[in-house]
């Protein structure tokens, strides 16, 4: 997350895809350090072995892709800023190495090209999307209608170019390797659209979708590391710091407990936040069934306080509140945006003192508002039973890190690097392939019953990621 802006910005540009062989290979070749020490040099606690399950398909497919005879399309989980280090190493290194071991003969670079954030070039810099350019990234801005450009850009691409495509259905990572998020319709829709170019070009490939998992687990459950950060975040809340006996730290049901003492803690203070100062209306009690647990109690009033927070900047931004927190979350992203970086405006620096000053406050005023969005984006999958049903060093890291989240962009105005609790490993699945040509055939002259096939796709997508998941 960038410092706050303080005065208006240059629309941001499409960032043209520009790949380069020789960046690729440097890319790849930096690869295994940049997983390992990607964000603080002086500690090595990054990713530190990437496992592949069902490689070989993927093989095949890339050997069909390559022959001519398939177009496919890689839909893959997003649940951390890491997987795309990750995919790039698994098709880059884990897929050919499965390949020659197959016999399964493969030209070389096997790469991908790739839908990405516009917003990562915001907070990262513009190095990012120099880099993602030459690496054959298309930037899209999420909260868009529709981005022609990035669409258009990615259908082409799709069924013209020397390499695959992948792209995150989910639209965003959710910090949760357990939960798949709803998926957006994006990547059912490129899929009947390349199969429609295809068949316009008098073209034979099948066209194919391939769901690939990502999951993340510490190779060694982090526990003193994990008590370190929960007393932290109790510190920083200002609630009494529990202390943990030495011989209880590897007991799961204390960090539970206070987890969800904390997550509660935290969530009476923000009600109050928003009751007192952005007059919400928040009971002091919420209904629930007579049968709800006190787990379930706690996340219905974290989705309502959610719901508030999303109010406070749609009702600024005039925005209505349709559809689920992600929706919500994208579309408050894109108007905050286009009150920040102007292309309704002529060049910044030329306009005269008044409107410069207007510009200036309307989009300090827009960056400021849209923080109790970025707030509520990080907990949008958190639920009720994914903590409560497997006690887990894992799945606790990822709620505390949620939570380690929230008051950073509380606390201060840049979101410093996530505590690193240990050395992690990514295992990547490579699902069941889904034709989307044989799909099409049966809807291609029913504009209806094709709309209809998008959603069903989406579903089944939805079904199949979610199958890949322990």
């Amino acid at each position: 997350m960038p410092k706050l802006i303080n005065s208006t910005q240059p629309p941001l540009k499409f960032i043209p895809h520009n790949f380069n062989l020789l960046i690729l290979r440097l890319m790849q070749w930096w690869l295994p350090l940049v997983l390992r020490f990607r964000t603080r040099p002086w500690l090595p606690a990054g990713i530190v072995d990437i496992q592949g399950e069902n490689a070989e398909v993927l093989a095949q497919l890339y050997q069909q892709f390559q022959a001519g005879k398939i177009r496919f399309l890689l839909a893959f989980r997003h649940p951390e800023v890491e997987d795309p280090l990750c995919m790039l190493y698994f098709i880059s290194r884990i897929v050919p190495q499965v390949a020659r071991q197959k016999g399964i003969q493969l030209q070389y670079p096997v790469h991908s090209h790739f839908v990405y954030d516009r917003g990562m070039t915001i907070w990262a810099g513009n190095w990012l999307g120099w880099l993602f350019s030459r690496l054959g990234g298309v930037p899209i801005r999420r909260g868009r209608r529709l981005d022609r450009q990035a669409i258009q850009t990615a259908r082409d691409l799709f069924a013209n170019a020397q390499f695959p495509i992948a792209v995150a259905p989910e639209g965003g990572n959710n910090g949760h390797s357990g939960i798949v998020s709803p998926l957006e319709p994006g990547v059912a829709q490129l899929g009947f659209w390349c199969v429609e170019d295809l068949h316009k070009a008098n073209r034979t490939e099948a066209v194919m979708i391939v769901p690939v998992s990502i999951q993340y687990r510490y190779v060694t459950p982090p526990w003193s590391k994990l008590a370190g950060l929960l007393s932290k975040l109790e510190a920083d809340s200002g609630l009494p710091v529990q202390s943990i006996a030495e011989s209880a730290k590897h007991e799961p049901e204390i960090y539970y407990q206070r987890i969800c003492r904390l997550g509660e803690y935290l969530i009476t203070e923000m009600e109050e936040f928003y009751r007192r100062f952005y007059h919400q209306d928040i009971p002091t009690t919420i209904v629930t069934a007579e049968t709800a647990t006190s787990n379930e109690v706690l996340i219905a009033r974290l989705h309502r306080l959610l719901d508030k927070a999303l109010q406070v900047s749609e009702k600024y931004f005039g925005i209505p509140a349709q559809g689920n927190f992600i929706d919500r979350c994208r579309r408050l992203e894109e108007a905050s945006w286009n009150w920040i970086y102007r292309d309704d405006l002529p060049d910044i620096d030329t306009l005269p003192p008044l409107r410069r000053g207007l510009a200036d406050w309307v989009a300090q005023e827009a960056d400021l508002r849209v923080q109790h969005m970025r707030l509520v984006e990080s907990f949008v999958a958190v639920n009720a039973s994914y903590i409560q049903e497997k006690h887990s060093a894992d799945r606790f890291a990822e709620t505390a890190l949620l939570m380690f989240d929230m008051l950073a962009r509380i606390q201060q105005s840049t979101l410093p690097g996530r505590p690193r609790l240990g050395l992690r490993q990514a295992i990547i699945k490579v699902g069941t392939p889904i034709s989307v040509t044989q799909r099409w055939e049966q809807v291609q002259n029913n504009r209806q019953a094709a709309k209809k096939a998008v959603g069903i796709l989406t579903q089944d997508l939805q079904v199949e990621l979610e199958g890949l998941i322990d």
